[in-house]
């Protein structure tokens, strides 16, 4: 008894039209991704030509103008930052070493510190007037506070075995001040300061738009209520660079200052 094989007709057929099928697919869809991947192409080169422009015809002089701005404002940050960090230190040391002092002022300096600085803006205009001495005392109002406290809870820290050891060997006065109180102290001193640095730069565009003639702030808004977002959007990344520029400067003079510290911390890390 022999057995024939009889071909199965319609599943070779299936078999052709499945692939086929399969192969149509595959091509269309390397057509559409070619299409695609086209119009990416001409998308990113019409975008980049744009780009191209907006950096040369705009963004350009307004960086330039912008930066012209910033460079004349330093200097009322500087003036603003200066006066809150010699008031902050000078007065936190004596609320700090005296406890019957910082008994008393503790309550007023807790309340004056949760009043925003902003809010003291139009209070400040009236007295100040409108210029740049308002913006000096606006940034110095602002920024005491920080390097207030920070240097009482710093003179507050310093270590009662050594106010004794410099007592008993006779070291006071200026050179007690000088060489244990504020060195003990400088660590904080300078948190403080940090602090107070953005919230110097902070304020100084508040109050530019507040009521100013000049300034980036002020040019930011005069930007942003003509619609002129890239313009707008320069001025921002300005005082973006401002404030790292400024932070750099902090940095490198925070590790002269306080290179003893730096160095006694990483001892302290690497003993066992």
């Amino acid at each position: 008894m022999t057995s024939t094989e009889t071909p199965d007709v319609n599943s070779d057929v299936n078999a052709d039209v499945k692939a086929d099928v399969s192969s149509d697919v595959s091509t269309a869809a390397v057509n559409d991704r070619r299409r695609w991947f086209a119009l990416a192409i001409v998308m990113t080169a019409a975008f980049m030509d744009l780009v191209d422009v907006t950096i040369v015809n705009i963004a350009i002089p307004s960086i330039q103008r912008e930066a012209g701005a910033s460079f004349s404002q330093i200097q009322w940050i500087t003036a603003g930052y200066a006066l809150a960090a010699v008031a902050g230190v000078a007065v936190g040391t004596v609320i700090g070493s005296y406890r019957r002092v910082r008994a008393v002022c503790e309550p007023v300096l807790e309340f004056l510190r949760a009043i925003p600085p902003p809010v003291l803006i139009p209070v400040i205009m009236l007295f100040a007037g409108i210029g740049d001495t308002m913006k000096v005392t606006v940034i110095a109002s602002g920024c005491v506070w920080p390097i207030l406290l920070n240097t009482v809870e710093g003179v507050r820290a310093v270590d009662p075995v050594m106010l004794e050891t410099a007592r008993s060997y006779g070291i006071s006065g200026p050179s007690r001040l000088r060489h244990l109180v504020l060195r003990s102290a400088s660590p904080q001193i300078f948190a403080g300061l940090r602090q107070a640095l953005s919230i110097g730069i902070i304020l100084m565009v508040i109050s530019e738009m507040f009521a100013a003639s000049n300034g980036i702030g002020f040019t930011v808004v005069q930007f942003q209520r003509s619609f002129a977002v890239p313009d707008m959007w320069t001025g921002i990344i300005v005082l973006g660079l401002l404030g790292c520029l400024l932070s750099v400067v902090f940095q490198l003079v925070e590790r002269r200052v306080l290179a003893w510290y730096h160095g006694l911390r990483a001892s302290t890390r690497r003993s066992p």
